[in-house]
């Protein structure tokens, strides 16, 4: 049977616009970055009336936070500032609280407290909640709407975060390969360039992180990034910290990068190319791991359960995760750009990617278990859902490795070229040394590869032609023979200006022409053998799906170390819902609010219940009462639900008036449980309203 060999151009195409689709689906359904810290309690309560103003607000947290001076703030109906700006630690223990004095003789009111912070896992968290002194009132703060860490900057920060992860994977996994895999690969110019661009794209990222942490945790504004004083702030803080340290690694990888690509590609001696590979394999570990360490110390490994495990294994699955992927992105170059690496080669990643494949099990396996701890996290989270799904890349890398590991077993050594042809050493040369003149000339319109067979035919008889027009290439062996002539890459041009066609020689166009000309013809003999080997073709085709599904799984793996866990999502859960109101489920809700709108006869009482006190449909019943307990009649009285933390609502109720003092509405639908604000406004006169709330658990 005949195997064709795929049209890598075409096929490259179509898996880079499939993962590009894939990523910016997933990029584009992923929320701001959710913290791992979360509020837990307050003092006074969400939605709360005190009859006397509260000399402090106590704010109640999962984990440790990270406050400013200006972190807490409270604002009076009128929006001013109520607090006095000194927050003070009330830690002790397990308990991380945190509270603002509030200023004497406050009115009373409805006063808005809100407060912004960064989690000990580096991601910003903010919220805000209301309280009432005497009775609640109406308040004229407006709050953005703006999820911390979102809007531009946070789209720019999330970026960042993906470059860097995918620069780290080529830069340690690169060197990793050549050192451990092909030594040869050190003088291959796109391997070079390949690692090279995975220094600079971490560099480059970490720079914009760090330029981009104040706005990201503070004002969302872009422009606060050259904010120096910022800058200063942020250089204090754990994260800050990181990533100065991973800027002064990234000097030593430098150092790394050149012996490897300079001393360590000339070495010609067995024995010092050896010692000098125990040096750069020694001190390129010690430096790769530093790298992930800034990872380690300052996200979701630093906090939670068992940090002194979790920062060690989330190293070793760091760099188990570059050695893996970033050396399969060399390879891949390896195969398309210098079609002569060895099957040995291939053979020895082969066994550095399976080694890897059991770190990442043996690490994820544990890092699971840490953040996510139950199976109802693993479902019920975006951060277990996310899991799920990296699980599944996984696995799907892996069945891919497998069709590798088959064509790599098909594989055989490329034939020896110890006596090269007088037509075949343009491309000898191409290969061999990958030249910038011989690359940039096979990226003009006259230098492109032909992609099938008809095109190699045009190939073979340009090639011809223009032997036709330079005989004196050919039928001058004695200037060939010389060696100044043969070292030099003009000798054709010389030849042409002696005694062929001198107008070529004489016209530097004609001859800049001709030479791009040659540089096709060599590209496209280059091609032609390449894909004349079936088993290449293949490997090159498992390995480039395979570096198109590692695009997204990277992708995947930056948004769920921005994600809350799943473990920490539920314990904060559990804990709201044990400071709030209780439920009962399938029971009417009834509720009293007092209301008092100012005018004559605009104090009272309204009861409301809702039956049966779970989503679905409802029936709502008002009774508004007089001090003394009689019906009153008003000319108006409004309803609305709010469920805040879904962003539902506030749904509007329109209920009837069936007789004095009482309001009635059927089929009044709970689209959800949990904690919804019932708001009620009540009108008794044209001119004198009041608006009450009150939160209530429903299902």
């Amino acid at each position: 049977m005949t195997t064709t060999a795929p049209r890598l151009g075409n096929a490259l195409a179509r898996l880079l616009i499939l993962a590009a689709a894939l990523l910016g689906t997933l990029l584009a359904g992923a929320a701001p970055a959710s913290a791992h810290a979360a509020l837990t309690g307050s003092d006074p309560k969400d939605g709360a009336v005190v009859a006397t103003a509260p000399k402090e607000v106590n704010l109640t947290f999962s984990e440790q936070v990270a406050l400013s001076t200006d972190s807490i703030r409270v604002l009076d109906p009128a929006g001013r500032r109520a607090d006095t700006g000194e927050i003070r630690d009330l830690c002790s223990g397990s308990v991380v609280r945190y509270g603002v004095g509030l200023r004497a003789g406050l009115p009373d009111g409805t006063y808005t407290v809100a407060w912004q912070a960064v989690s000990s896992d580096s991601h910003p968290v903010a919220g805000a909640f209301t309280f009432s002194i005497g009775a609640p009132s109406t308040t004229s703060v407006a709050l953005t709407d703006q999820a911390p860490g979102g809007g531009l900057v946070g789209v720019l920060y999330g970026i960042a975060r993906y470059l860097s992860y995918a620069g780290f994977a080529v830069l340690v996994g690169g060197g990793a390969f050549v050192l451990a895999c092909w030594p040869r690969g050190a003088s291959v110019r796109p391997v070079q360039q390949t690692v090279v661009r995975g220094w600079l794209t971490l560099t480059g990222a970490t720079l914009a992180l760090l330029l981009l942490r104040s706005p990201y945790t503070g004002s969302g504004k872009l422009s606060d990034a050259f904010d120096l004083a910022g800058l200063k702030a942020v250089l204090e803080t754990k994260t800050g910290a990181a990533l100065t340290s991973r800027l002064l690694l990234l000097g030593a990888a430098a150092l790394f990068v050149a012996v490897l690509f300079g001393a360590y590609a000339r070495r010609t001696d067995p024995k010092e190319k050896k010692d000098l590979a125990f040096g750069l394999g020694l001190g390129g570990t010690v430096v790769a791991a530093g790298i992930a360490g800034t990872w380690a110390l300052a996200e979701h490994a630093s906090t939670g359960l068992q940090p002194g495990i979790a920062m060690p294994v989330d190293i070793l699955h760091l760099l188990a995760v570059a050695a893996w992927l970033g050396g399969l992105t060399v390879l891949l170059v390896a195969l398309h750009k210098a079609p002569s690496v060895e099957r040995s080669a291939v053979e020895r990643f082969s066994k550095v990617a399976f080694g890897s494949v059991a770190v990442l099990a043996a690490t994820g396996l544990y890092q699971s278990w840490r953040q996510v701890g139950s199976w109802s996290a693993l479902t019920g989270t975006r951060y277990g859902q996310l899991l799920l799904v990296k699980i599944g890349l996984m696995a799907v890398l892996v069945g891919i490795a497998w069709i590798s590991r088959r064509w790599t077993q098909r594989l055989a050594e490329p034939a020896t070229r110890s006596t090269p042809s007088p037509t075949s050493t343009a491309e000898e040369a191409v290969d061999a040394d990958e030249t910038p003149e011989a690359e940039d000339a096979g990226e003009t319109p006259e230098a492109e590869a032909p992609e099938d067979a008809e095109d190699a035919e045009d190939a073979e008889d340009m090639d011809e032609a223009l032997e036709a027009e330079a005989p004196d290439e050919v039928d001058e062996p004695e200037e060939a023979d010389e060696p100044e002539e043969a070292d030099e890459p003009e000798a054709p041009d010389e030849a042409e200006a002696s005694g062929g066609p001198a107008a070529a020689a004489v016209d530097p166009v004609r001859a800049a022409q001709l030479a791009r000309q040659r540089a096709a013809v060599a590209t496209a003999r280059r091609k032609r053998e390449r894909d004349a080997d079936p088993e290449r073709a293949g490997l090159r085709r498992s390995v480039l799906t395979e570096a198109a599904v590692a695009v997204v799984l990277l992708a995947v793996t930056t948004v769920l170390t921005s994600t809350e866990p799943g473990r920490t999502e539920e314990e904060a859960g559990r804990a709201t819902s044990a400071s709030g109101p209780a439920a009962v489920p399938d029971r009417p809700v009834d509720i009293r609010l007092p209301f008092d709108t100012g005018g004559v006869d605009g104090k009272g009482v309204v009861r409301l219940s809702l039956d049966p006190g779970r989503t679905g449909s409802n029936a709502l019943h008002l009774f508004v009462e007089r001090p003394n307990g009689k019906p009153l009649d008003v000319p108006e009285i409004k309803v609305a639900l709010t469920l805040e933390a879904k962003d539902v609502g506030p749904l509007p109720v329109a209920p009837d008036r069936i007789q004095t003092g009482h309001w009635s509405a059927s089929g009044v639908q709970i689209p959800m449980p949990g904690d919804w604000k019932i708001q009620v406004t009540v009108r008794t006169s044209e001119i004198d309203q009041t608006t009450i709330d009150k939160n209530v658990k429903i299902g």
